[in-house]
């Protein structure tokens, strides 16, 4: 069966035209679609047509096998399931700005970094750009018509980066003004640093905000943690960050997990400041989420704050992330990873 949820509405126009169906029916189909209708809530398309199309196509290719709400706050954790029987997670925060969505890109991970639960056990696929916005259309079914998802960040399980192609076509569909409509400022795509790929990013005239997971201040400390690294050097890497703000005049972000005895001393701080002064950057600080599977310690508020106040003095602009879902195993790749041990046992 065809997926009807990755195609524009030219594709979708000519899509119906090759059986036999008025052009106009693909526009028609695309914005119910993008409202998260299923064929037999079409209501403008004849009956018969629509059992056709259930036969043939496929119009939501995502649903929710289970959601997790916050006591804490208003986070909502997703484990979206595939029509092929795997799952992947997303995370659903309410922002005075609006709802942003985390989306995953890839059921898994092969980046290795050792820090992450979503590369445990491997990449089993990359999704399509259907499968990508289903989370989205998920998520605004979930929001029943009361509000929508404003922003996306591409940061759970995955490597945007490593499934270039349909992410890029994903973004495309993003802004199209029948669809979810929503404009590539409000979109953050997070990368470990596959550094050719962001010279590619960088021509393709999608203004997103590039996230470039660094948790490092140099090669020797960044290779204990992140494969990547051995395979394009930090110098290669903020290079190429330079090049991306050049041709976009975005900043970049860089988000930093404090590894406790690894990379969270003032040393590390000051070392990190040179590399980034005069770049036009931001530095998310992440208290490491502590994965069980894996021997990292998690550091204390005081290292968080003292590694802050180092990098504002030495002037580059830096936060703490605002921690959200704690409760609900938030952090990408632990709820996924939970429901497939629970399989196993």
């Amino acid at each position: 069966m065809i997926e009807l949820t990755g195609m524009n509405p030219a594709e979708l126009t000519a899509w119906c035209k090759e059986q036999g169906l008025p052009g106009f029916r693909g526009k028609q189909i695309f914005k119910w679609i993008h409202q998260g209708a299923d064929f037999e809530g079409m209501t403008n398309l004849p009956k018969d047509l629509r059992a056709r199309l259930q036969e043939m196509a496929i119009a939501q290719p995502v649903e929710i096998i289970e959601k997790r709400q916050s006591r804490l706050d208003d986070t909502v954790k997703f484990l979206f399931g595939l029509r092929d029987g795997n799952c992947v997670e997303g995370v659903l925060m309410h922002y005075h700005h609006g709802y942003t969505l985390c989306i995953s890109t890839q059921v898994g991970c092969r980046m290795g970094c050792t820090f992450c639960a979503s590369t445990l056990d491997g990449c089993v696929r990359s999704l399509t750009p259907g499968e990508m916005l289903g989370e989205i259309l998920c998520a605004n079914r979930f929001l029943e018509g009361k509000d929508r998802v404003h922003n996306v960040v591409l940061m759970g399980s995955g490597e945007p980066l490593d499934n270039y192609d349909n992410v890029m076509k994903f973004l495309r569909l993003l802004r199209e003004p029948d669809g979810v409509s929503i404009g590539l400022r409000n979109v953050s795509l997070s990368t470990c640093g596959i550094v050719p790929r962001m010279y590619d990013l960088a021509e393709e005239d999608l203004p997103v905000t590039l996230s470039v997971s660094l948790h490092a201040p140099n090669d020797e400390i960044r290779r204990q943690t992140m494969p990547i690294a051995k395979a394009y050097p930090m110098e290669d890497l903020l290079k190429a960050c330079r090049n991306y703000i050049d041709k976009t005049g975005r900043r970049v972000i860089f988000e930093y997990a404090l590894v406790g005895g690894v990379n969270c001393e003032e040393k590390h701080a000051v070392e990190l400041a040179s590399r980034l002064r005069g770049m036009q950057c931001h530095v998310n600080l992440i208290p490491l989420n502590v994965v069980e599977e894996r021997d990292l310690r998690g550091v204390n508020e005081r290292i968080v704050s003292d590694f802050l106040k180092t990098l504002e003095k030495l002037h580059i602009s830096a936060t703490r992330r605002r921690e959200m879902g704690d409760d609900i195993e938030g952090a990408c790749g632990q709820l996924r990873r939970k429901t497939i041990m629970e399989k196993k046992q």
